[in-house]
């Protein structure tokens, strides 16, 4: 990967930098909590390489050897567990949590200091309190009874992986103190820098315009429950504008209504008026919330995660893109919109290969935007291309989104993956077949070069070198899985395993871009983790407050019938995806709309083979709908990815325009799968 593009990716030299403006001596704790959580994380990173030869060593030993070994199977989960939850700690030292910055950007220093206190201190501590205090009852149960594994080769000890759980959450409780303590003597000894900006006056307004809002909408229901959802809704949607952290706003809101719910069962809040029932949520009920952290931690599915980033980060480290860029500008170097058409083929090899969305757009726009504007592209074409091709990783496999929602579907992972890769090609050919024509309509916007040879078969030859290695990589992986040779898990690791020889090969790989990835896959998975730690606080308060049979009955009760129901619910996808990232519609509004599509009794052709037919089309109809939020305004983050590398003749007004054609070519290739499901269930049912 380039050093643009980690720049970028990783935060971690950025906070140090303002941590040395910052008085040591009166920081000397935080500091020391800073360097222990992220010497611990350094260490524990290393379980990702001990991961990629837990899944190889199975894979050798079952096809090689027909042996299976259930021991190599848990030590797997066991390594994701550890990184997953002490990586928590380690991207909030390091400030890697996503956010949605839309306001938080535009305030001074002083006042997202001041939203960290108080988010730290109302959203974060009650959370963390729960997990350490309920985490712990949960460990000791187990030590207690001296749990081990269920199957009797399995391993021993697990309770051993069960102290994970109050041992992070501990250390997740010191970096908070540890990121509040910056923050408070900041506030106290902030110099000039700190209140350049706006001031809390825009958040509160917005929150105080909101607050209003949401007050009318809860007269639309008549009880507690139905009350209590569509504020708990309101109030997520609310704390994301403040710009503090996804996850602790998932968590805190939900730890937050659930504290609520007990004061009304309690007879100390009350709406009068209103259809009283007995909610029963109280402390100890969340209790439930560290079983299915466990039940995460040890998710066979998810373990695919950290292994298909590592695989990506490193083809990225290997110059793939940089060959490819190289040899195909040769190719097609002499036609009109040559260059917008090599980025995108190359943005579909990426896409098959990294599926690293920031990773993907910053790379092709570091490669592809100088030559662009030198050869007098149009801004608004190129800025388009690059943004659009980068966001394919979202779609084509291996999707590390799809990997998630084949989780909270419950559908097979190689099914999604092949239900996506017809739409997911479909769409590359819209934008393929949209550059050949407005460069011969408007050759103005995409001419080609002056003075460019033709192509020989010496250029041909160079593609097939650049190509050919990563092709035989993205075909053992993905071509292992729809073969049913082996599972998403086992063929991650093959394919992290592949990416790494790829780089040795190429003599790219070197102890410090290791290094250099394995920080990157760290803080990747951790906060996605967070997220889904975050989502199973809020989702599990929604489900008992009733909030899944409310929004069902909605949605169901608009009675535009099946089909127009599937449209409604796209089209709320698709306006959440304005404000919303791909990761929070995934892990929140997805499962919510399991029991309302298989309500719906769609007829989908499965042709006798896929299971679940309709809901492997309604997915991927969403996971194109969410390809769309990368390129939409104000949350589109491949649009600021982009922006972060363009030369400086390229404004943001530029991009914002540019996307807006594919964009619309998205939404055609959405429009097709909807009235062609066959799209989308057709290339599963060749596989079996």
């Amino acid at each position: 990967m380039s050093e643009t593009v980690r720049a970028i990716e990783d935060p971690i030299e950025t906070y140090e930098k303002i941590l040395e403006h910052e008085d040591k001596d009166t920081q000397a704790v935080a500091v020391g909590i800073d360097k222990m959580v992220k010497g611990v994380g350094h260490v524990v990173m290393w379980a990702n390489v001990l991961l990629i030869g837990a899944i190889v060593a199975q894979v050798l030993f079952r096809y090689l050897l027909n042996q299976n070994f259930p021991k190599l199977d848990e030590i797997q989960w066991h390594f994701y567990g550890l990184v997953t939850m002490v990586g928590i700690s380690y991207a909030l030292v390091t400030d890697s949590h996503v956010r949605v910055d839309i306001l938080h950007l535009q305030l001074s220093r002083r006042a997202q200091r001041i939203i960290e206190v108080l988010g730290i201190l109302t959203l974060v501590a009650p959370f963390l309190y729960l997990m350490v205090d309920q985490g712990w009852d949960y460990f000791y149960e187990s030590w207690r009874v001296s749990e081990r594994s269920s199957s009797p080769t399995g391993l021993p000890a697990r309770w051993a992986f069960k102290a994970i759980i109050p041992i992070s959450f501990v250390l997740l409780s010191f970096a908070a103190l540890a990121r509040l303590i910056h923050d408070v003597h900041a506030l106290f000894v902030a110099g000039s820098e700190e209140r350049q900006g706006k001031d809390l006056r825009l958040i509160l307004w917005a929150l105080v315009s909101f607050a209003v809002v949401a007050f009318a909408l809860t007269f639309l229901v008549h009880t507690t429950e139905e009350k209590l959802v569509i504020a708990m809704f309101l109030t997520f949607i609310a704390l994301l504008f403040t710009g503090f952290p996804v996850a602790w706003v998932l968590a805190g809101t939900g730890v937050l209504y659930c504290g609520i719910a007990y004061l009304f069962d309690n007879g100390m809040m009350n709406w009068t008026g209103l259809e009283e029932t007995l909610i029963g949520l109280d402390y100890l009920s969340l209790g439930a919330v560290v079983n299915r952290v466990y039940a995460t931690m040890s998710n066979a599915v998810l373990v695919a995660l950290p292994m298909f980033i590592f695989m990506g980060l490193m083809l990225d480290e290997s110059g793939v893109a940089e060959k490819l860029m190289t040899s195909m500008q040769r190719l097609f170097g002499r036609t009109r919109g040559g260059l917008a058409i090599t980025v995108t083929m190359i943005g579909i090899i990426l896409a098959a290969s990294t599926g690293i969305i920031g990773a993907s757009v910053v790379l092709l726009g570091v490669l592809a935007l100088p030559s662009m504007v030198e050869q007098k592209y149009s801004p608004l074409l190129g800025t388009g291309v690059v943004a659009a091709s980068g966001t394919l990783g979202i779609l084509i496999p291996p999707s590390i989104m799809l990997v998630i929602m084949a989780d909270q579907m419950a559908l097979s992972v190689g099914d999604l993956f092949m239900a996506a890769m017809l739409p997911g090609m479909l769409i590359g050919f819209l934008y393929l077949t949209y550059i050949f024509g407005i460069s011969y309509l408007k050759p103005s916007v995409a001419p080609a070069p002056e003075g460019a040879v033709r192509p020989d078969w010496a250029a041909v030859k160079d593609v097939l070198v650049a190509v050919l290695p990563t092709l035989g990589l993205i075909l053992a992986v993905l071509g292992s899985i729809f073969a049913g040779i082996t599972t998403p898990t086992e063929a991650s690791g093959i394919g992290a395993i592949g990416a790494t020889v790829l780089a040795l090969g190429y003599r790219k790989l070197t102890l410090q871009k290791l290094i250099n990835v394995l920080k990157s896959t760290f803080n990747t998975t951790a906060y996605i983790f967070a997220i889904f730690l975050g989502a199973t606080v809020f989702s599990y308060v929604l489900r008992e407050l009733g909030g899944d049979q409310l929004i069902e009955d909605m949605i169901l009760g608009t009675g535009f019938g099946p089909n127009g129901t599937v449209i409604v619910i796209l089209a709320i996808v698709f306006l959440l995806g304005f404000v919303l990232d791909w990761i929070e519609i995934t892990l929140i509004v997805l499962p919510l709309m399991r029991p309302i599509i298989n309500a719906l009794g769609l007829d989908i052709p499965g042709y006798g083979v896929v299971d679940e037919a309709a809901l492997v089309w309604f997915v991927i109809l969403v996971a194109v709908t969410l390809q769309t939020s990368f390129l939409t305004p104000p949350v589109g983050f491949a649009l600021f990815y982009l922006k972060g590398v363009c030369p400086p003749e390229i404004k943001l007004g530029h991009i914002y325009k540019g996307v807006v054609p594919f964009v619309l070519l998205q939404l055609t290739g959405l429009a097709l799968v909807f009235f062609m499901p066959w799209l989308a269930t057709w290339l599963p049912s060749v596989a079996y």
